[in-house]
């Protein structure tokens, strides 16, 4: 009956609500002093030491709270452990690092200077090995956020793991370092200066590093490595608590998620071996004011302490850091949070191969089954299967293009990311279309037929069958690519061929519809898993679209993510509605609550992205100052504006909406290719006001003996935060300069980022430069200096426009000025 086919799509929906969701954010209780005495990980302790955390506030590279106030809370809490430390087990060794370097990062040159490192060296008593495990996270901010989560949730954790383990009474094989670096915000400089300079860097060969693009979950195993497959099986032996997924790490090793982590520098510099992990559920916090103290429940810290006091505790006592020279990957999955499971990419390979090979066999078997059975000869039978072949592949086209031609006439009309606030939408403007996409062709074709010799029941079950083979052959060509997330697929099939297999081996694959038990009961083990899985991704990257630019259609990444996996949760389950001879009021639902869905996101309040304070936009702004001074020092241009860089798809549009005045708005896109200064430039009357200061001294400007170089010093006065362009003329060459050598073989212009921690002294800069004809009485060179004050809340004027903003919006907003000088 078409009530009970109904139903059976209710069922699967309830078995989502009552079973994946609440396992998805299911946290440990948390554990409270009255434990202190069992050696384990204790939330509450942990949990104050974030409430401190938090008061300090934010924390920029370079500001008083960062330089001085972090560090010493820090310190404070550090040599409280050590007086504590079993000093017959262990000896603890802390070292404040200030340290200054350079390295090249996605075509700039990052130069920093004097940046703290927090570094703790824990050798057991007794032990000889000399090699060390390396424990690192961050204590820095970005603008206005005081970074409970990113990354003062994974501080407190490393203190309280230091805690227990230093007032426990066991021994370890190996060493272990716990940094706690000062500047990863500013493109993880502390964690360079570390690996790269520090005394006990050279003997660290396995990493764990904590960081977060989210606030208050648990935290996931998004890298691994590379290619050392032992460190999954510690981590599957000894997390108490898994999530993880080789999608996870495919996905962000593609560069497309808006983030790094101090891991890349570690790997790239360090030759280091490791474990990426990082809180990621509510990411609509993330670098913004919100990110704070009581959005992180205790069972969030206890979660991630368990897990990194067990990772710790292994892996001081591996054998395996003694050489990590071993290669391979790992295809790596937890399953609802409950258990984890682990094999190489090889075995992987094998799998992959073996179970479309066998899919294959098992329909061949029952296309032959059914051809014995019926009286039909088995020409006929493969005829009839591979028209539905076609009618699968068109039917699984539908269900991927359905939902992408929504999103796409969605962004087209200016309204993206309607889910953004209300993830719900997305269940009609992507599952349903998707879904209806599915078992449409089927539907059409199962009805128009007239094949009195083959029953339905069998064309029913060819219809599967049909599927199966497309994602065998899906599955053949993914392995062949070498993505080891194809493991979602085989497993998917696997489920599929184990009912299979039990109906050949029963009668029931020739009693009409009797197949069909054995593959609903079987099939609510892929529908899990994999609506657990896609259910992560939504969670994890539907807050990143609010920070994913305006270049690209983030509606387009959604709604494909929603519909791959429809397609792999309920690609075998919605074919099953043909039992009922009204399916077709099925389908007619799906449609009526599709369109239902468009209406309300596309024409109510429901539909608009933002919501104060838990779902905000981000808006991120410059009040700049920009002067320009021709050879010699006269200056042709000087004007002030605020420099916009807007972060999600809408734009300035909703900013317009809410009766923001943005007239006069335009692209910096001329300014961008000359001068770096990209975004949307909006023009203010009054003069933007920083320090008077220029930011550039000429020392000297100096044609060397050679009569063919000229040699300029200059003295740089940056700001903690700056950025430097050097832009030689068309027909000048710089041959040699006091940064680093090897970015010289770079094409210009030259851009260079530039930081400081706690000493902001004057940079001499030296740059010596020739030319065809050797005339340097002419400018030779356009060099321009960005200064960021953002430890600065602005000017009035800027105060009085921060004011007219929309509670939806979240201002990431501070003064700067750029001086553009020629030399």
């Amino acid at each position: 009956p078409w009530y009970l086919t109904s139903g059976f799509i209710f069922f699967w929906a309830f078995l989502f609500l009552a079973v994946v969701v609440p396992l998805f954010y299911r946290l440990p209780p948390a554990n409270t002093l009255e434990d202190v005495s069992k050696g384990i990980f204790i939330a509450e302790r942990a949990q104050a030491n974030l409430y401190d955390f938090d008061k300090i506030g934010v924390k920029l590279v370079g500001s008083d709270a960062n330089e001085n106030k972090t560090v010493q809370f820090l310190m404070g809490e550090l040599a409280l452990i050590k007086e504590n430390v079993l000093e017959d087990f262990f000896e603890m060794e802390i070292d404040h690092q200030v340290v200054s370097g350079s390295y090249e990062k996605s075509g700039a040159l990052y130069q920093y200077q004097a940046v703290q490192n927090i570094v703790i060296k824990l050798t057991p008593k007794g032990s000889t090995s000399e090699d060390y495990l390396l424990v690192n996270t961050h204590f820095d901010s970005k603008p206005t956020t005081p970074a409970a989560g990113d990354a003062g949730h994974m501080v407190v954790s490393v203190l309280e793991v230091l805690r227990v383990i230093t007032t426990t009474r066991e021994k370890f094989r190996n060493t272990i370092i716990f940094l706690l670096n000062g500047a990863e915000e500013n493109s993880l400089q502390a964690s360079h200066g570390f690996i790269t300079q520090h005394k006990w860097a050279p003997n660290c060969k396995v990493l764990i590093n904590l960081d977060a693009a989210g606030s208050g979950s648990r935290e996931i195993l998004f890298q691994t490595g590379p290619n050392n497959p032992w460190l999954v099986e510690y981590y599957k032996k000894h997390a108490k608590h898994p999530f993880a997924t080789t999608m996870a790490e495919e996905i962000f090793q593609t560069g497309i998620i808006p983030s790094d982590t101090d891991y890349r520098i570690f790997v790239a510099y360090g030759n280091l071996v490791g474990l990426d992990l990082g809180q990621c559920v509510n990411g609509y916090v993330y670098h913004t004011k919100y990110d704070r103290y009581d959005v992180i429940p205790r069972a969030s810290i206890q979660n991630t302490g368990d897990n990194l006091l067990g990772l710790v505790r292994a892996l001081a006592n591996a054998p395996e850091l003694a050489d990590t020279s071993v290669t391979g990957k790992t295809v790596f999955f937890d399953v609802l949070g409950l258990f984890f499971v682990s094999y190489s990419e090889s075995n992987g390979i094998i799998l992959n191969y073996a179970v479309a090979g066998v899919a294959f066999l098992l329909i061949y078997v029952s296309l032959w089954r059914m051809a014995f059975k019926s009286n039909v000869t088995f020409k006929k039978i493969l005829i009839s299967f591979l028209l539905i072949l076609i009618v699968q592949i068109i039917a699984l086209v539908l269900g991927l293009a359905l939902p992408l031609s929504i999103a796409y006439m969605f962004d087209k009309y200016g309204l993206s990311m309607t889910y953004f606030s209300t993830p719900a939408l997305s269940l009609g403007l992507y599952v349903c279309p998707s879904l209806f996409g599915l078992a449409l062709p089927s539907f059409v074709y199962l009805r128009i037929q007239n094949n009195d010799k083959i029953s339905y029941a069998q064309q029913l079950q060819m219809t599967l069958h049909g599927h199966a083979i497309i994602l065998s052959v899906i599955t053949v060509g993914l392995t062949y690519y070498g993505l080891r997330t194809t493991y979602i697929i085989t497993w998917t099939l696997i489920f599929y061929a184990i009912p299979l297999t039990l109906n050949l081996l029963t009668s029931l694959h020739d009693r009409g519809f009797s197949w069909i038990g054995f593959l609903k009961i079987i099939q609510v083990v892929p529908f899990l898993y994999n609506s657990y899985l896609f259910y992560t991704f939504v969670v994890i990257l539907t807050p990143m679209m609010g920070r994913f630019g305006q270049n690209t259609n983030p509606d387009l990444i959604i709604s494909a993510l929603v519909a791959f996996g429809t397609v792999l949760s309920m690609g075998f389950l919605i074919l099953l509605v043909n039992l009922s001879p009204r399916s077709g009021f099925v389908l007619v639902s799906l449609i009526v609550l599709s369109a239902a869905t468009v209406y309300i996101a596309s024409s109510t309040q429901i539909g608009f992205p933002y919501r104060a304070k838990t779902n905000v936009e981000r808006v991120y702004y410059t009040h700049v100052r920009r002067i320009f001074y021709e050879y010699g020092g006269t200056v042709i241009k000087d004007d002030s504006g605020y420099q916009f860089n807007f972060q999600d798809r809408r734009g300035s549009a909703p900013l317009r909406d809410a009766n923001v005045n943005l007239t006069g708005l335009v692209s910096m896109e001329s300014d961008c290719a000359k001068y770096k200064l990209c975004g949307m430039w909006l023009p203010r009357k009054t003069p933007v006001e920083t320090v008077p200061e220029k930011p550039i001294e000429l020392l000297n400007r100096t044609v060397l003996s050679d009569g063919k170089t000229l040699r300029i010093e200059l003295k740089i006065s940056f700001a903690d935060h700056s950025s430097l362009l050097i832009q030689p003329n068309e027909d000048v060459t710089i041959t040699k300069w006091s940064f680093l050598e090897s970015f010289l073989s770079t094409t210009p212009p030259y851009y260079v980022i530039f930081s400081s921690g706690v000493d902001n002294s004057p940079v001499i800069f030296t740059l010596e430069l020739q030319k065809p004809g050797n005339d340097f009485s002419v400018s030779v060179v356009q060099i321009g200096v960005t200064r960021q004050f953002m430890n600065s809340k602005g000017d009035l004027s800027s105060q009085e426009f921060a004011k007219t903003f929309p509670d939806f919006a979240v201002l990431i907003e501070w003064p700067a000025d750029y001086h553009r000088y020629k030399f």
